[in-house]
């Protein structure tokens, strides 16, 4: 999933290839030799299938077709991964990539939201895990990406309710269950703290929850000020609940590993002023710290609970201890990096949200950004791979160095793009080598994981971004796949081959 900030967003147009440029020449074998190179999509983004074979509706089918959203289309059919996964199998196996991080959708498996297993869902993940274990792929496993079966929304409110701990929590013993003998990497729930802005703060996600004047779109129902922090508090709690579960139920048998994800920001000072540092610190920590700091450490970041005040849920003692130290590793998604700028003294009205309560405004590092705060559809991601390699730092210093699998990181680029996506390919170039050149100065990153393996449906953008390694089809009824150039720079990154961009390119013709 894509997204920039909730934040009035100032328009700075700044262009960092540094990485790209003074690092053209890179392989695997520069990285350690446990390091892990995948590629993902999720469940809703890719399946397809929608109505087929016992699987009920998700807030995602509700929110896709009730006109509301920014984005066009929906995943009805998407990539169509439900009926061609054996096909994408061979196409990761070709391309060398040793991970695929995939999701389950709880719909698919759990028509009902909790009680009688679906057994057609249940046969579609035994045979697509079977599939990728069987050609040597290891998947990496998300338990929920951004969606919940309708049913659970339409009872008692979905992460509003403390009830959705419980339910989430049965939802993944049946998953350790029933695929946990071949799934070695487990990540609960993928950018909490991303969702709860877009779901309940200015409600361009479902279940399309804001109140004025925050919201994106026409707000129906919700509370801007209150939900995104109550939304989030229930999230780490099922996180916790589950990795509990896991470690005292599953973890000796299976011997596998669970962590939760993060969007991950870097903000730097946009003024040499304190006061624009102490915003920067502010911005990482409303960002990141909201959900990095409970882990942890315990605990919400005392500047949370300064700026945010009774409207953020405290944990009791018990919860406090069971999600401290509730992972094995920590799932990192990053595409933006930020200038903060202190707005601690400007008027405030009595409504609060997010960005008022965290005091500061974040101007946008990159190219093709803009005012409103998202990347259009149709446009690239800013390229600020120093950003990255600052917040691995930060991630290093400030949570005591946690192993790290970056799980998203990407390049989009017009649903016209060509397949010769040589632009693509400059910045998985820059992020890698940020992400190594963190991991010689003692960075405990243990994997890169790109996004997205194929064209999918965007939660942002719907069909207008592509981010994929491989073209698909939209138009065709088959769901045509076509390797771009980054494809195929990546297989030849992966067989160790030191070549430069050009080189790569000139094979390729």
């Amino acid at each position: 999933m894509r997204f920039a900030s909730t934040l009035v967003i100032l328009l700075l147009v700044l262009w960092d290839v540094g990485f790209a440029q003074s690092h053209s020449v890179l392989s695997r074998e520069d990285f350690p030799s446990y390091f892990v190179f995948g590629a993902g999509t999720s469940a809703y983004q890719v399946e397809g299938a929608a109505a087929e074979d016992g699987r009920s509706q998700s807030m995602w089918d509700i929110g896709t077709h009730s006109g509301l959203m920014p984005s066009a289309g929906n995943g009805d059919v998407a990539a169509d991964q439900y009926h061609k996964y054996k096909e994408d199998v061979k196409l990761l196996t070709d391309t060398g990539l040793d991970a695929y991080r995939m999701s389950i959708s709880w719909s698919r498996l759990l028509p009902n939201g909790r009680g009688a297993i679906n057994p057609k869902g249940l046969e579609y993940y035994n045979n697509l895990i079977n599939e990728l274990t069987d050609h040597g792929i290891e998947p990496h496993v998300t338990l929920y990406h951004l969606n919940h079966p309708q049913v659970l929304e339409d009872e008692y409110g979905g992460w509003l309710s403390p009830k959705m701990v419980e339910d989430f929590t049965a939802f993944a013993d049946i998953c350790f269950r029933e695929f946990g003998d071949r799934v070695f990497y487990w990540t609960t729930i993928n950018e909490p703290n991303v969702f709860a802005l877009g779901a309940y703060d200015n409600g361009i996600l479902p279940p399309l929850r804001c109140s004025e004047p925050f919201g994106l779109i026409k707000c129906r129902a919700g509370n801007s000020s209150v939900e995104p922090y109550i939304a989030v508090h229930h999230t780490l709690l099922a996180h916790s609940s589950v990795a509990t579960l896991y470690r005292e139920k599953y973890q000796a048998k299976q011997h596998g590993w669970i962590g939760l994800n993060v969007y991950g920001v870097w903000a730097s000072p946009l003024s040499n002023s304190s006061a624009d540092a102490l915003a920067a610190q502010r911005a990482m920590d409303f960002f990141n710290g909201w959900i990095l700091s409970p882990i942890l450490f315990g605990d919400y970041p005392e500047c949370m609970k300064k700026n945010v005040g009774p409207r953020l849920p405290s944990f009791t003692v018990f919860q406090s201890e069971q999600i401290k130290g509730s992972f094995d590793f920590i799932g990192l998604n990053h595409y933006l990096t930020f200038y903060a700028q202190d707005t601690s003294n400007d008027p405030k009205p009595e409504l609060r949200d997010f960005s008022i309560d965290m005091s500061a405004t974040l101007a946008s590092v990159g190219k093709n950004d803009t005012a409103s705060g998202q990347v259009p559809p149709g446009m690239d991601l800013p390229t600020s791979p120093w950003g990255l390699y600052n917040l691995l730092e930060n991630i290093k210093q400030t949570y005591g160095n946690p192993p790290i699998y970056i799980q998203e990181n990407g390049y989009g680029q017009p649903y016209n793009e060509t397949l010769n996506d040589t632009a693509r390919v400059d910045y998985v170039i820059a992020y890698l080598n940020a992400t190594l050149e963190a991991i010689r100065n003692g960075s405990n990153t243990r994997g890169y994981i790109l996004w997205s393996f194929l064209d999918v449906y965007e939660l942002l953008s719907g069909y207008q971004t592509r981010y994929g390694l491989y073209h698909v089809d939209f138009k065709d009824e088959n769901r045509k796949r076509t390797p771009k150039y980054s494809a195929h720079w990546f297989t030849n990154f992966l067989k160790k081959k030191k070549m430069k961009l050009e080189t790569v390119l000139k094979a390729m013709d």
